[in-house]
């Protein structure tokens, strides 16, 4: 399973660019409002040096990384969610994402065009959510108004749903976003067919100008202020481009003129797995060493299934290795002398960074 983020925000705030520099998409980049009409798509590994230090001691046939699809989807304006620049139809495409990379402009420039004009983040941010809010109210009405009439039909049906989509309407007529919502879980799973855009974990990105890169200046604290600090990555997204273009040995001595530590790559991805409460665990088979992302708390069928429904449903048993016992010791056989290796049933949770062996029936 690869962790798919949509990045969205105004046209013209540097969409395009950030998915080239993530992926080598080789996405259209132009200065113009809706240079993007298709969405764009790249995909690319995640940084993982853990499996890049398992795969030295283990030395595979292959490696297969945990990745990351990036979704580029074309700028939204005001009236989106009426159709404004084809919004229901890019409005859309942010629904089949996991999480959202909201990238916000905060330089200026006199060769980018602005949207509204003068790039304003607590104003602009507001445009993009306030569009959003208003796509999951029609849709939030709609399926309340369904569930109504199926109440009317059988005493007890959709009572459970009636209420869940009520409570949803109720927020999101007040401006506050269907993730703002304790749920239960039967509430949720009611909700989650309706692919709130607006149920989507959100994580900003904040363009800064290449002078201020560390996101120091006024614009990026105004939205920190506005959306909180950790909801909040600065990123210059033209030096993520020249820093793309380069060679890996050479991107990290760049980096370092800058007084950079990380790529955005490293940042983003490393935020999305934090926004999404994402765990990494690895698999050995058949000469094949494998990363993969897993929900913090997920169990080993679990773990079986993001690798193939039939794993799942076959599920026997599997075999536990702590990763740094294996890195440690050095061999599946040295973990097996010393009683370092757990056999576990299918409700085992798995923790990040476990090495597992997964038996299952055909």
């Amino acid at each position: 399973m690869s962790l798919s983020v949509g990045i969205v925000g105004l046209p013209n705030v540097g969409k395009s660019t950030l998915l080239n520099a993530l992926t080598r998409a080789g996405a259209e980049a132009s200065n113009y409002p809706f240079c993007t009409i298709e969405q764009n798509v790249g995909v690319t590994p995640v940084p993982d040096p853990d499996l890049h230090r398992l795969a030295s001691l283990l030395t595979p046939q292959s490696v297969q990384p945990a990745t990351v699809r990036f979704v580029d989807i074309a700028g939204l304006v005001a009236g989106a969610s009426r159709g404004e620049g084809l919004g229901n139809r890019f409005l859309g495409h942010i629904r089949e994402v996991d999480a959202i990379l909201h990238v916000v402009r905060c330089f200026e420039s006199q060769d980018v065009v602005h949207a509204t004009g003068v790039p304003d983040p607590v104003g602009d941010v507001e445009v993009v959510e306030t569009e959003l809010l208003l796509a999951d109210l029609e849709t939030a009405e709609r399926a309340l108004d369904r569930w109504r009439k199926a109440r009317k039909v059988g005493k007890d049906v959709g009572k459970l749903e009636e209420a869940a989509f009520t409570r949803a309407v109720v927020a999101l007529q007040a401006g506050q976003p269907v993730r703002s919502l304790e749920l239960q879980e039967e509430e949720r799973q009611a909700l989650g067919e309706a692919r709130f855009l607006t149920a989507k974990p959100c994580l900003f990105l904040a363009n800064t100008d290449e002078k201020d890169a560390a996101g120091a200046g006024e614009r990026v604290l105004a939205l920190r202020e506005a959306k909180g600090t950790e909801r909040v990555l600065p990123v210059s997204v033209a030096i993520e481009e020249e820093v793309s273009q380069l060679e890996p040995g050479e991107q990290q001595a760049f980096l370092e003129e800058l007084g950079l530590e990380h790529t955005a790559l490293d940042l983003v991805v490393t935020a999305c797995y934090r926004l999404l409460d994402l765990i990494t665990y690895y698999t050995i088979a058949h000469e094949k060493l494998s990363a993969w992302p897993l929900r913090r708390g997920g169990t080993a069928a679990e773990a079986a299934g993001q690798i193939h429904s039939d794993m799942m449903r076959g599920f026997i048993r599997a075999e536990v290795m702590a990763l740094d016992d294996l890195l440690r010791l050095g061999s599946r056989q040295a973990l097996h002398d010393q009683g370092l290796i757990r056999t576990v049933g299918r409700e085992h949770v798995v923790n990040d960074k476990d090495v597992l062996h997964i038996h299952f029936k055909p």
